[in-house]
Formats: C-alpha cells, sequence, structure tokens
C-alpha cells in the first residue's frame, strides 16, 4: 500500500515539476503587469500597452499551467502516449463548457491527468495484431483515450459538478442574513479549496454579486482569503527550507509575489503535489484571515483582492492584518505537517 501511495506521489509531483515553470512565468509577468495598473470597480485596469503584453504573456503561461499537470502526469503513469490525452484532460477541466460554463479546475486536472494515465497503461497491455502495433503509441492510442477521457468529463463529471456549483450559491444566498463569521468560515475554505476552480469562482462570483448590490463586505472576506494560499505557502518556503526542494523554494518566491496582487493560483504547485497536507493548511490560513475581515467588517469595493486593492479597501488595518495572520497560520500549520526532505533530494541552501 505505501510502495502505491508513494508512486501516486511521484506521478503527481512529475505534473508539478514540469508545471513549475508555467507557474513561474505566468505568475511573474501577470504581477508585473498589474503591479502598473490602478484598482477600480471593475478589477484592476492595466492602461499601459507594453504591460498589457505582458500581460497577455503571462496568461498565456497560466492557460498552459494545468493541462501541462494534467498531461505530465498521465506521461509519468503511461509514457508518451499518454500525454496528449492527459493534456485535453486538463485543458477541459480548466476551460468551461459551453451552455453550462462549467469547469473542474485543477482538482479535475489532477483526476483526468490520472485517468488518462492508467487507461493509457490499460490500453497499452492490449494484444493487437503485428501491423498495428507500430501504430498505436501515435495514433490509436491519443485519439482512443483522448475521445474516452474527454467525453467521460463531459457526460458523466460535468453536469454533477454543475448541481453541486448550484447547490453552493444557493446555499451561500441563504445565509447572507445569518451569521456573516460563519459565511466568512465557509467562503475562505472554498477560494482556498480548488485555488481558481470552480469552488473558488462561486464564492467570488455570490461577492461580486453582492458587490452589485453595494455589500462590500463580503467581497473584502473575500480579498483577504484570496491572497493568503500563496502568502502563506511562499512564507512556507522560507521559514523552513529543509521541507522543500530547491524546486519548490522557487515557486515560493514565485507564490509571493502572486499572493501580493491576489493570485491564488500560486499555491497550486504545492497543492498539487502534497494536496494532504497542503489543502488543510492552506483552507484554514484563508478562513482565519476571513474571520478577521468579517469581524473587523473590511470592506472592498474592487472585484480582486490581495495587498495590491489596499487603496479601495475600508478598515485598511485591520485587512492588513488579516492578511497577516491567515498567512502565518498557513506557514506554520503546513510546515508543522510537512517532514523534512530526504538528504539526497535536498538542495544546498
Amino acid at each position: 500500500m505505501k510502495d502505491k501511495i508513494k508512486a501516486l506521489k511521484d506521478h503527481l509531483m512529475t505534473g508539478v515539476s514540469y508545471m513549475i515553470p508555467a507557474v513561474v512565468v505566468g505568475g511573474i509577468f501577470i504581477a508585473l503587469s498589474l503591479a502598473t495598473g490602478t484598482a477600480s470597480d471593475k478589477g484592476m485596469v492595466i492602461t499601459n500597452e507594453f504591460m498589457k503584453n505582458i500581460n497577455f504573456i503571462g496568461v498565456a503561461g497560466f492557460t498552459m499551467m494545468i493541462p501541462i499537470l494534467a498531461g505530465f502526469i498521465a506521461y509519468s503513469i503511461a509514457g508518451k502516449p499518454a500525454l496528449i490525452p492527459g493534456m485535453i484532460g486538463g485543458y477541459l477541466a480548466n476551460t468551461p463548457l459551453e451552455g453550462s460554463g462549467v469547469k473542474a479546475g485543477f482538482l479535475g486536472a489532477l483526476i483526468l491527468g490520472l485517468a488518462a494515465g492508467f487507461l493509457v497503461k490499460w490500453i497499452k497491455t492490449w494484444k493487437v495484431p503485428t501491423m498495428l502495433r507500430p501504430v498505436m503509441p501515435i495514433f490509436v492510442i491519443p485519439i482512443l483515450s483522448s475521445m474516452i477521457i474527454g467525453l467521460g468529463y463531459i457526460y458523466l463529471l460535468a453536469s454533477p459538478i454543475s448541481w453541486m456549483m448550484t447547490g453552493l450559491t444557493d446555499t451561500l444566498t441563504g445565509m447572507t442574513d445569518s451569521s456573516l463569521v460563519l459565511l466568512a468560515i465557509i467562503l475562505g475554505c472554498m477560494i482556498a479549496f480548488d485555488m481558481g476552480g470552480p469552488i473558488n469562482k462561486v464564492a467570488c462570483m455570490f461577492a461580486f454579486g453582492l458587490m452589485a448590490e453595494g455589500v462590500y463586505t463580503v467581497m473584502g472576506i473575500i480579498a483577504i482569503a484570496i491572497c493568503t494560499p500563496p502568502l502563506g505557502m511562499g512564507l512556507a518556503t522560507l521559514l523552513n527550507k529543509r521541507k522543500y526542494s530547491e524546486q519548490e523554494r522557487e515557486s515560493g518566491k514565485a507564490a509571493l509575489a502572486m499572493g501580493m496582487i491576489g493570485i491564488t493560483e500560486g499555491a497550486i504547485p504545492f497543492a498539487a503535489g502534497d494536496p494532504v497536507r497542503v489543502l488543510p493548511s492552506i483552507m484554514l490560513g484563508s478562513a482565519t484571515g476571513a474571520v478577521i475581515g468579517a469581524l473587523a467588517k473590511v470592506t472592498d469595493h474592487a472585484p480582486h483582492g490581495g495587498p495590491i486593492v489596499l487603496p479601495v479597501v475600508g478598515e485598511r488595518l485591520w485587512y492588513v492584518v488579516a492578511i497577516i495572520v491567515g498567512t502565518l497560520v498557513t506557514a506554520l500549520m503546513v510546515n508543522l505537517l510537512k517532514k523534512n526532505i530526504p538528504s539526497d533530494t535536498e538542495a544546498t541552501p
């Protein structure tokens, strides 16, 4: 059992290692461009033409990172024939489906990447005529597995995800007149759970809808929760380098930059590689910061988060305090849960 768990983690880490450059490029370019923008009621607005192009490149990096993650998870399991089916699964998971607008995010990409890998691995065991063997890895396997993974996601997974998102939205709407603290805990956990995925987006859209009605306290809660996962994971790599590889420490620097401008996806490489320890840590950190923001009645007049929107935030001191406390909770908890990495894989600080 331990060997199977280790093998599964190795597959996940392979996907993460190939994804990290896309995260770094996307995150740094987006951070640079947004840092020159201004906060408005429509979010961060970039006016400089050169910085718009930098942002365009960064968005391209972010768009590619989830398909790369899923593709190389599949590649780790079954080799080259699994790469494209995995990437297609990751792309589908991170792209809103036409009509429903549903997407599964990075957690869906993890599942589809694993599914593509094991499906291809099974197909490779089939006994086929000798004349078909040369075309199996470049023609038959990619087409067949991509069709199974793609249609399986569209017809079997998308509808349940849509129903779950609708239920969450209805539940949140029914809580607006109840405890703001309880709502903050739920929203904080939702934001951190899938970092830009469907659950995260439900929480954000809920806050955006209330902003349209002149209610800005929920967006204040969301703005805090958005930035604590990347800031917390970036801080964690600085506090205890022995628990992270050199590659992870580089990802931590990028995560800090992304956290400053409210890009939750900066924590994805850490969550994808070690979800059991990272997800509870970032969820607790986001929820803690969100509760502080709720108690202090923090408001945010821009549909964005992180320290970058400080000029349009009400109760700024408490906003900063909430971010700091949430970041510390995340960093301390994840480092408490994680073990030191083996000395033979630890890079020299």
